[in-house]
């Protein structure tokens, strides 16, 4: 009885400790997506690759495809997509710790323009009023899944406690 008693009191110990031990997550996501716009584990928040949004929208009207302008224009758009996407997550750029770019060549100059994405950059990150920098990789990539698309982000970031 006593060697029952203490096989299902560390039962319950280990159940208890487990109970605690789990992280909620939460993926927020539309049914017309293929992926979620990002998941919530805990405190940390991944948000999924974003691209640019055009400059000038296509007019089927005319006829006239989409311009998403070079890679300095792109970064525009997306770093401002990031943070607009944080802010409905009630986070900023400041909760960013975690930054993974991919970068393409430019069609009109067949190179990397790394320079256009970090003058975007820099305006979100290591700035008297946002001095938070994240751990960042930077890839270059011969292509992105939008024929279009210069660069792609995905972060990481934690809501502080």
């Amino acid at each position: 009885m006593k060697r029952w008693m203490m096989v299902a009191g560390v039962v319950a110990a280990c159940g208890a400790g487990a109970a605690r031990g789990q992280v909620v997550v939460k993926h927020i996501q539309t049914e017309k997506a293929a992926i979620a716009t990002g998941v919530w584990a805990g405190d940390t928040y991944y948000l999924s690759g974003q691209l640019a949004s055009p400059v000038t929208p296509a007019d089927e009207a005319k006829g006239t495809p989409a311009v998403y302008g070079d890679t300095k224009a792109q970064s525009a758009s997306v770093f401002a997509k990031i943070q607009k996407l944080l802010q409905e997550q009630g986070l900023d750029m400041k909760d960013v710790v975690k930054m993974t770019v991919f970068l393409g060549p430019d069609p009109a100059t067949g190179k990397l323009d790394f320079a256009g994405m970090m003058s975007e950059y820099t305006k979100y990150f290591g700035t008297k009023d946002q001095p938070n920098k994240p751990a960042r990789s930077a890839f270059q990539v011969a292509a992105l899944a939008a024929p279009w698309a210069l660069i792609e982000v995905e972060v990481i970031a934690v809501r502080a406690k």
